[in-house]
């Protein structure tokens, strides 16, 4: 038997750390621009990113230990973009954090009963996902309105950006990330020297649940982290031949959340994007040990969370606009899809638009957020425009074959526990 050759073993490690290092830089600023922006104060955003970082961490390490499968977590990105874009609502941060806690409650709900995944998949995804793409327009906005304030600041990050697009699209925002860290050293040193603590510490925050908290947060983060997150995640996995346990998944991810709330974490949730990283071809050609490849992003997430404190004290130093530009560069691409994904079937467009401009409009009524207006909105629109053609058999003879045809396919792939078993489905 011959022995595996020493670049098989190390890749796995490298895999891991890649993982790790490309989810971090790659959205990090996103969650410090939704904590900040739902009231968290320095010293609260940098608790919940520390938070989050160790909830994940040590979810992979259970997970990958207990299954062997490369199971990788992230903390949920479109759900801090979305708090980005809903804003402080009625209570303040203490009814953030609540919001936190019954997202993590409901995660914990999609394992015990499956039936509540079922809910969520009867939400179209057009709409889903034009509820998403209107909330991510705020902060995609921010290089443009940011660069036009501080053009010497900004410019480095958008030109590193470009460039690193065009010849290592991996390597984009973690490059634009890195320059904006230069950035905002000497701005800081320039100013007097970065001010905070440089040390991780966890800020407890006893959680107030209000209708606006549970209405514009929990429930739009909650649809969000499972259509954007855990779901690709299930069919990342399901596309290089592994199984999600789904209902443990969703027991460590909720647990994760719930624990973490308190200190400030929002969310975390299986990966979709980085899940590549750990699953491919890349991290090991036999997949039975590509677990090792998430096992060590799980570690590598550990040392990261050290580093949480004096990233967030750097951030707060700076001038406004340099670490909302990194968030807006690097969810550029998710608005991009969510778009397209929103104005998929022609029929029923009408639907998505008006979830996407109520979305987008940032409008707070009767205390709650733009983002369940958005759903709202759209779910009465497509009611509507259904009962419309169910009762016009002119237009139902126009569109009945294509509407039936993608429907089915469109709404069941919103959340894979749509069925009891959902981590049978390679949707």
């Amino acid at each position: 038997m011959t022995a595996e050759p020493r670049t098989h073993r190390t890749a796995p490690v490298v895999a891991g750390l890649l993982t790790a290092l490309v989810g971090f830089t790659s959205s990090y600023a996103v969650v410090l621009a939704g904590l900040r922006a739902v009231g968290a104060s320095p010293e609260q955003a940098a608790s919940g990113l520390l938070v989050v970082c160790l909830t994940q961490a040590l979810g992979m390490l259970w997970l990958t230990a207990r299954h062997r499968l490369p199971l990788t977590l992230a903390w949920s990105t479109p759900g801090a973009a979305l708090l980005a874009g809903t804003g402080m609502v009625d209570g303040g941060w203490p009814a953030a954090v609540g919001a936190f806690c019954l997202v993590g409650a409901l995660i914990l709900g999609t394992a015990a009963w499956p039936r509540l995944g079922a809910l969520i998949a009867a939400i179209p995804v057009p709409i889903a996902q034009a509820m998403l793409a209107g909330v991510l327009v705020s902060l995609c906005l921010e290089p443009v309105r940011a660069f036009a304030a501080h053009p010497l600041l900004v410019g480095p990050v958008v030109l590193t950006w470009l460039v690193l697009l065009r010849l290592a699209p991996r390597w984009a925002v973690p490059a634009a990330f890195a320059v904006a860290l230069v950035v905002l050293g000497a701005s800081a040193a320039r100013d007097g020297g970065v001010t905070g603590a440089l040390l991780p510490q966890l800020a407890w925050t006893t959680p107030e649940l209000t209708w606006a908290s549970a209405l514009g947060i929990a429930l739009p983060l909650f649809v969000v982290t499972m259509a954007s997150q855990n779901v690709p995640g299930v069919a990342v996995m399901a596309s290089y031949g592994y199984r999600v346990p789904w209902r443990e998944t969703m027991v460590v991810t909720g647990l994760g959340t719930a624990a973490g709330a308190p200190a400030g974490g929002h969310a975390i949730n299986l990966a979709a994007i980085t899940a590549a990283l750990a699953a491919s071809p890349d991290a090991h050609p036999d997949p039975r040990r590509r677990w090792v490849a998430a096992h060590t992003a799980g570690w590598a997430y550990l040392v990261l969370a050290l580093l949480s404190a004096a990233l967030t004290a750097l951030v707060s130093s700076g001038p406004d606009g340099v670490v909302e530009t990194v968030a807006g560069l690097a969810l550029l691409a998710t608005l991009g899809s969510s778009l397209a994904a929103a104005a998929g079937p022609a029929d029923g467009r009408e639907s998505a638009v008006v979830t996407f401009v109520v979305a987008a409009s940032g409008v707070t009524f009767l205390g709650i957020g733009a983002a369940f207006w958005a759903l709202a909105a759209g779910l009465a629109v497509r009611w509507a425009l259904s009962f419309r053609r169910r009762g016009t058999p002119s237009a139902d003879a126009a569109s009945g074959g294509a509407e039936r045809d993608a429907e089915p396919e469109t709404d069941a792939a919103a959340v894979p526990d749509a069925e009891p078993e959902p981590q049978t489905s390679t949707r």
